[in-house]
């Protein structure tokens, strides 16, 4: 995301409109990619053996799959705003086939663990898929389409775990892989046949140096957090990442406030809008892991623990599907309670029903049907908050910023999912009884992990009542090119436009102009054309002081007012040092 990006400009595209089927194309690409993230849940305790590795070495097929997973998504995102969105939908797509292959074909853990790496990076496709579906989709469907992609993560991963299961428990668990390759392929070819190129793209260059610096900052920050059990909470080599951690993305962040075009836009990301959706999001990440983590071992635990339900792999694993089921179907529900109410509304409405599931499930652990009970309550809960998570972000970004956005909003949520494993595991392992030096989690630890979720959505609910009313009508208006076309137009009727110029008269491009107000607030920033052309939009009518700056020549400061007609006040900015007021 970008705040000197110019307004998203249409570039070459096939000229194709969207059909009826794009909606569920780009759905099934989301389910497919998350299905990665459950797709070893079933053989997680023969990892070791499997691949003839300790058990500490074996995590780490989880583990990669996690970070490239986190790292992908504000990547892909951007990526998919600058050079089309479709275009890095199947490339991620593509690099999850290549790394599905690499894993069906070896039983070694260096290759496995490569293989998995390549598999997470397919995590971009959700936000590229919610960009795809706002550029091109008409408002009254919109709503319901980004809802679906967006509740994909929760139903991919809640559909996997019976077929995983089912595959494992019947077949050679490298057939898990070749499954996931098959169904990859098969979401590329229905991309290319059904999904056209959106023509929104926005300005600006990839910021190679924000995206190894936010890479590096991620890996060292959810290392730790994935492997703090093994390595101790306070070990040197725990604290010490964490310490890294925070100072490479503290000069990170500095790095992106003084780039002319950075990878992630703070100041937008630090409006309250963006702020505290993101917030909400580990929160709502944190909840929907702890259902995925307990459930399946309550229901498999022997009933000779006194508390077991005593159910085979493929019985849990169907037990749990209504999680995801329940989240597919909410979609609809969401969009009409949305557009009644607002996102805001159904995101507090899904979190009290996230808290009433867990709550009640406190209760609800001494027979299988009662987990079938606490999964269809939880899926209704975490679909509507799901939901309307895409809109908010939406809803407070430019349409050029939507990929970016959507990416640091999926990140969010992988955050807190990885929050969540790293804790609940702890809680687990801490509550275990040994016997015959095997630990078997506790009816104890299930319970305080039932607790922890609660508190995560309790502080959920605190950030999602700070989010502010929305002024103005949601920026889902911009939903197709033709509302775009028509709110870019509206919009440089109401500001400054013109061109940016040297001194011998020739124009600038990606030259960056900054809208400063009486207060000395930034009130908006561009970057200008191939032919240095411009337009900033007004938030109201007044003094103001246009600052622009390029690369080999001198900055230029220009005062100018705008009376508040609905017509452009036409101003050229010449450079190096020469000012020009209106």
């Amino acid at each position: 995301m970008t705040a000197d990006t110019a307004a998203p400009t249409p570039t070459a595209a096939p000229d194709r409109r969207a059909s009826g089927a794009v909606v569920p194309v780009l759905a099934f690409a989301g389910i497919v990619v998350a299905v990665m993230q459950t797709l070893l849940v079933p053989v997680i305790k023969d990892l070791p053996q499997l691949l003839g590795t300790a058990p500490s070495n074996a995590t780490w097929v989880l583990t990669s799959t996690l970070l490239s997973g986190a790292v992908a998504t504000p990547i892909m995102g951007r990526l998919g705003d600058l050079y089309g969105k479709r275009r890095m939908l199947i490339a991620s797509l593509a690099v999850m086939v290549v790394g599905a292959l690499v894993s069906a074909f070896t039983s070694a853990l260096l290759p496995m663990i490569v293989g998995r790496t390549l598999q997470g990076f397919a995590m971009g496709a959700i936000p590229l898929g919610i960009g795809l579906m706002r550029d091109m989709l008409p408002r009254e469907k919109l709503g319901s389409a980004m809802a679906l992609m967006s509740s994909s993560i929760g139903v991919g991963g809640g559909l996997a775990l019976p077929l995983a299961a089912l595959i494992a428990q019947h077949a050679d668990w490298h057939a898990l892989f070749y499954g996931a390759a098959g169904l990859g392929v098969l979401a590329i070819a229905l991309t290319l046949l059904v999904v056209p190129e959106s023509q929104m793209r926005a300005a600006g260059t990839f910021d190679l140096p924000g995206a190894l610096g936010l890479s590096a900052g991620l890996v060292l920050f959810l290392l730790p957090i994935t492997k703090g059990s093994d390595w101790g909470w306070t070990s040197g080599t725990t604290l010490g990442l964490f310490g890294a951690s925070a100072l490479v993305l503290l000069l990170w962040g500095l790095f992106e406030l003084r780039s002319a075009a950075p990878l992630v836009d703070l100041r937008t990301t630090a409006r309250p809008a963006v702020l505290f959706t993101n917030l909400a999001s580990i929160m709502v990440g944190v909840s929907f892991y702890v259902v995925s983590l307990v459930l399946p071992q309550l229901l498999q635990l022997p009933k000779a623990t006194g508390y077991g339900l005593g159910q085979s792999m493929v019985a849990a694993g169907l037990l749990v599907a209504p999680l995801g089921l329940t989240m597919m179907v909410t979609a609809p529900v969401y969009a009409r309670l949305s557009a009644k109410y607002g996102p805001k509304f159904t995101l507090i409405l899904g979190m009290l029903i996230i808290a009433v599931g867990y709550g009640a499930g406190l209760g609800l652990m001494s027979a299988a049907w009662q987990s079938l009970v606490i999964a269809v309550v939880l899926g209704a809960g975490i679909g509507l908050a799901y939901s309307s998570l895409p809109a908010l972000i939406v809803g407070a970004v430019p349409a050029s910023e939507t990929g970016a956005a959507n990416g640091l909003n999926t990140l969010m949520r992988s955050i807190g999912t990885s929050v969540s494993s790293a804790v609940i595991g702890m809680v687990l392992a801490n509550t275990a009884n040994t016997v015959n030096g095997v630990a078997i989690p506790t009816m104890h630890g299930f319970r305080v992990s039932f607790l922890i979720a609660t508190g995560a959505v309790a502080v959920g609910l605190l950030m999602a009542f700070f989010l502010p009313k929305p002024d103005r009508a949601p920026q889902l208006r911009a939903s197709s090119e033709e509302d775009a076309n028509l709110e870019r137009a509206e919009q440089a009727l109401r500001g400054f436009r013109g061109r940016v110029l040297d001194a011998a008269g020739s124009p600038v491009p990606r030259a960056k102009v900054t809208l400063i107000d009486r207060r000395g607030r930034q009130a908006g920033a561009v970057v200008s054309d191939e032919d240095g052309g411009y337009a900033l939009a007004v938030p109201a009518q007044g003094a103001y002081v246009l600052a622009a700056r390029a690369v080999g020549h001198g900055p230029l400061a220009s005062s100018a007012t705008h009376s508040g007609e609905e017509l452009a006040v036409a101003l050229d900015l010449s450079l190096p040092a020469e000012s020009v007021n209106a």
